[in-house]
């Protein structure tokens, strides 16, 4: 763990390379940039999907990013946009300080050590090298349909227009990122097809709904509007439900002799954190799910402590009375997404060029 001091020194540093980075970083790169968070990257990807000619995605998973960074590569990349021999000798310092853990050092040429201060700054630097720009590229020269992409720190989608570029990009990209001491996980890694063709396909005979994917905690799916037109869905994911869940469901049993109404304003601020991230439209009845199951983990709680014979109908609605109701705090992606990114607007140092979702064309 680095000491106070270097925090204060990394703090500094990270200030002066997000200064420097933040006029070549691309727009499809989000994620440990200012203004551009999650529900930013999230906005961009639904907007790509539903506005763009999107038949298939490519949901791609690096394996242990974070752990395998070369710090050779690394520093290769710093050295090609920082000319300060003072900063990257600090740099090479705190990538060789090493990882405490369980009272032991242990020393690597490989990763960020992830919890430091500088870490995310560096992983965007390396990845912005490896991934970014080399995409960028492929996109002008080698796609002849269209192709979105968007990157969230290490989770990257990618969509196409034709199945074939999706799987030439694949494979280029396979190879490119194995060039730079990196590997795309292969059981997480896949090509599905999805987007409005892939809803049409699916509507006459032959297999189910299109397949879905995951990003930043949220299962994307092809669906219909009442009046048939093509919907993109995004419901929280179950797995990441489940495990908020269980830490609920812990946390009460910890707090089972507290007074009813001190636990219910812990479980307020609970629930209205989950809701402040999920709740985006089309998300709405997973909200309802989740906070009625809170309610009965609560009520289980009350329960074990003996006052089973006291948990009546006022009482539940009394606990009720306790956590936010279920309301949908986001906008659509596509209104959102045309105030934070106007139609025109600089790009990586470049003259004015349009900005879609996903990255810039000329």
């Amino acid at each position: 763990m680095a000491a106070l001091e270097d925090k204060i020194v990394q703090r500094a540093v990270q200030e002066v390379l997000n200064a420097i980075y933040e006029e070549d970083f691309l727009g499809f790169s989000y994620g440990f940039r200012p203004g551009r968070g999650q529900h930013d990257a999230l906005d961009a990807l639904s907007t790509a999907i539903t506005s763009r000619k999107v038949n298939y995605i490519v949901d791609a998973d690096i394996r242990a990013f974070f752990d395998t960074v070369s710090h050779d590569w690394l520093i290769r990349f710093l050295e090609h946009r920082i000319g300060d021999q003072r900063i990257n000798r600090l740099i090479r310092k705190w990538l060789k300080a090493g990882v405490l853990e369980d009272g032991l050092v242990t020393v690597s040429d490989r990763g960020t050590g992830q919890g430091s201060v500088i870490s995310p700054l560096l992983s965007n630097v390396y990845l912005h090298y490896v991934i970014d720009l080399w995409a960028e590229q492929w996109r002008r020269r080698e796609a002849r349909g269209d192709m979105i992409i968007v990157r969230y720190a290490d989770d990257l989608v990618a969509g196409f227009e034709h199945e074939a570029e999706a799987r030439r990009f694949l494979e280029a990209m396979r190879a490119r990122l194995e060039a730079f001491a990196l590997a795309l996980h292969p059981d997480k890694t896949r090509i599905i097809a999805f987007g409005r063709h892939a809803a049409d396909n699916h509507d006459g005979p032959g297999p189910g709904k299109p397949d879905t994917f995951d990003f930043l905690g949220f299962t994307f799916i092809c669906a219909r509007t009442r009046r048939g037109a093509f919907l993109l869905k995004r419901k929280s994911r179950r797995d990441r439900i489940r495990a908020k869940l269980r830490q609920i469901k812990e946390a009460l049993r910890q707090r089972m002799h507290q007074p009813i109404g001190e636990t219910g304003r812990w479980l307020a601020s609970v629930v209205r954190g989950f809701f402040n991230y999920h709740a985006v439209p089309t998300n709405s009845r997973t909200l309802a799910a989740f906070r009625n199951r809170v309610i009965q983990l609560w009520v289980a709680v009350l329960e074990r402590q003996g006052h089973r014979a006291k948990i009546t109908r006022v009482l539940i609605a009394r606990l009720h009375g306790y956590l936010p109701a279920p309301r949908i705090l986001h906008p659509w992606p596509q209104q959102r997404f045309a105030v934070t990114h106007p139609r025109w607007e600089p790009y990586a140092g470049k003259p004015h060029v349009r900005f879609c979702a996903g990255g810039a064309q000329q």
